[in-house]
């Protein structure tokens, strides 16, 4: 015998070291990458939101553009500050969701999961509806195809995220590098100019401004306040998903999140300075971000650069629910509060369940709404608020019950202040939106609660019948008997009623007969080939007036159970199991008929026994 000797700490050349998961795992900037497109991809759209609630006051409602984003970057600023103060608080994820349910109680906690979910799924939707709404825009011959397109690129994303989320976020670098970059080009080119290089995108459109200027009240900028926050839809994702990063998993992810806050923050200052700067106004057909790169950069090639950019990150963005509601339904699995499944992990850390239910759902919303992203928008952003103003609301009481740590009081402030800005712009959001149909989401937000308070009280229930936490009885050991179904004598009965002999202490054949004479025919042939035979198994024929097989059968094993109390019951179901999948179309399954009316019927033990065939 050969001994090899290894030196303490080393490890054998052909012994590779354990596999810890970590190299599937994000660093601060494919984070970055992977978990901020839903919030890079709202500058697309939420300086226009902003834009198109003041056009209502005329010239000089837009002149209140910059104030309201600023007031936003406020907002953006608290909760980026905040959401920070969650990863380190909860780095096992789950955001509003774990805040919630230490400090604020079950009940509050699954109205924040409830509405994060929704968010989720309406973000795919949305993202992926004002992608292919940029791409039929440059090439009209598509807009019939529009709902295709967007299940292409669903299909495409859940593909890629199948793959882990190491491998979607490298695929999604490059997009989001570039779309920041043009971005930020736009911003520093358009910050030199003093008036606009080219118009040529808004020509010809009709102008989306009140023919006639009324006063800017405080309803109209808390309007255009809560249209404009729906660019900061993503900025909780990091929070969600800290799990999926790399050792030290918060440092990492609280440099994501401030790098998250800090790009966002720029570009929508900026992009609103420069339509101040421009006098821009906002015109039916073309986007804000369009006009825009067409005042600053010309209508040249470095213009159709930003609309390429902005329609593949918008398409994209749907990766960042990808990202973190597969973690948030794995924290709700594991307690209680949706089918354990959600939380169990395939290779390369990927909650396959999670991105396949989450596309499934989406592609559903897709199907509804035509691939329309009118249709959708109605309904977003309003979980995510509700979301937010939870967060804010558990975070001030987290910090009401720390006991000396510093700066207390000022972070217990930070959040109440967000609290009542996230709370208030929830509720304008809700309001202003609820007729266009965000009256769905009021109904489904209390559905979801209650399904999951639903699914808990079913864990509830499984888990006091089999005594979990408990410990149990000792063991013993029953007498057995083993039931074997057969309708013809071949290899495969042998092989069923070796296995039976091995498991229990006493084994019986079991066959239906019918009364047609054809089936008689047969039963008198099996009895005379069973006797000819001889295994040492009594052969019990089970007569049945009706022409089905698992009934009798499950008859039988009940009344072995009642006349046999301490008999532990087992039904052994030989099948075969052929080489090629296409062969299983060949059988006759009668295996499964029979194993579902015992398992229906009876407390019986079930044992499928697979033959293979080569």
């Amino acid at each position: 015998m050969t001994v090899l000797a290894v030196q303490p700490g080393a490890t054998p050349a052909d012994e590779e070291p354990p596999d810890t998961g970590e190299r599937h795992r994000l660093t601060a900037t494919t984070g970055f990458a992977a978990l901020s497109l839903d919030a890079m991809a709202s500058v697309a759209y939420g300086p226009e939101a902003i834009v198109l609630v003041l056009a209502a006051a005329g010239a000089h409602g837009l002149g209140f553009t910059l104030p309201v984003t600023l007031a936003i970057a406020g907002l953006l600023a608290v909760l980026v500050a905040s959401y920070r103060q969650v990863i380190a608080a909860f780095p096992d994820g789950g955001g509003s969701y774990a805040v919630a349910k230490t400090h604020l109680g079950a009940r509050t906690s699954l109205v924040a999961a409830a509405s994060l979910v929704l968010d989720y799924v309406l973000n795919v939707a949305v993202a992926v509806t004002a992608g292919v709404a940029a791409l039929t825009s440059a090439f009209p011959g598509l807009y019939d195809d529009r709902l295709w397109l967007c299940l292409a690129v669903l299909v495409l994303v859940t593909a890629v995220n199948l793959r882990g989320i190491v491998e979607s976020a490298r695929a999604f670098i490059v997009p989001t590098v570039v779309f920041v970059g043009s971005v930020f080009v736009l911003i520093a080119v358009g910050l030199f100019r003093s008036v606009p290089v080219s118009t040529a995108t808004a020509d010809g459109h009709a102008s989306a401004l009140a023919d006639n200027a009324t006063s800017v009240g405080t309803l109209l900028l808390l309007k255009a306040f809560a249209s404009g926050c729906s660019a900061l839809t993503g900025v909780e994702a990091i929070a969600n998903a800290v799990p999926s990063f790399r050792a030290p998993r918060v440092k990492r992810a609280q440099r994501a999140e401030v790098a998250l806050g800090a790009v966002l923050g720029v570009m929508l200052i900026g992009l609103s300075v420069l339509i101040s700067r421009f006098h821009l106004q906002p015109v039916q057909g073309v986007t804000v971000l369009a006009q825009l790169a067409d005042a600053s950069l010309g209508h040249n090639w470095a213009f159709y650069v930003i609309q390429f950019a902005t329609m593949i990150l918008l398409a994209l963005s749907a990766n960042t629910s990808f990202g973190g509601l597969p973690v948030l339904l794995k924290l709700l699995a594991r307690d209680n509060y949706l089918p354990h499944v959600f939380a169990l992990k395939a290779d390369r850390q990927v909650h396959r369940h999670g991105v396949l239910a989450l596309a499934a759902v989406s592609a559903a919303l897709l199907v509804f709404s035509g691939g329309d992203t009118n249709t959708l928008v109605p309904l977003f952003a309003i979980g995510v608020f509700v979301g937010f103003t939870i967060a804010q609301v558990g975070m001030v009481r987290h910090w009401r019950g720390e006991r000396g740590g510093s700066g207390r009081r000022g972070k217990t402030l930070l959040n109440g202040f967000g609290a009542v800005l996230t709370g208030v712009a929830a509720v304008v959001v809700t309001a202003t939106k609820f007729a266009d149909g965000a009256w769905l989401i009021v109904i489904t937000l209390p559905l979801l609660v209650v399904a999951f308070e639903t699914v808990h009280r079913a864990y509830a229930h499984i888990g006091e019948r089999l005594g979990l936490g408990r410990i149990p009885e000792a063991p013993h050991r029953d007498r057995s008997v083993v039931i074997v179904p057969v309708s013809s004598l071949s290899r495969l009965t042998s092989e069923a009623l070796t296995a039976a002999a091995s498991l229990g202490d006493e084994v019986r054949a079991v066959t239906v007969c019918y009364p047609d004479p054809e089936d008689r025919v047969h039963l008198h042939a099996l009895e005379r080939a069973w006797a000819e035979w001889d295994p040492g198994v009594p052969l019990v024929r089970l007569a049945c007036e009706r022409r089905t097989l698992g009934r009798p059968i499950a008859a039988y094993v009940r009344d072995v159970s009642a006349t046999e109390p301490d008999t532990r019951v087992t039904v052994l179901i030989a099948e075969v199991e052929p080489v090629r999948l296409w062969q299983r179309l060949l059988q006759n399954q009668r295996g499964a008929v029979v194993a579902h009316a015992v398992r229906r019927d009876t407390d019986a033990v079930i044992c499928r026994l697979r033959f293979r065939l080569f």
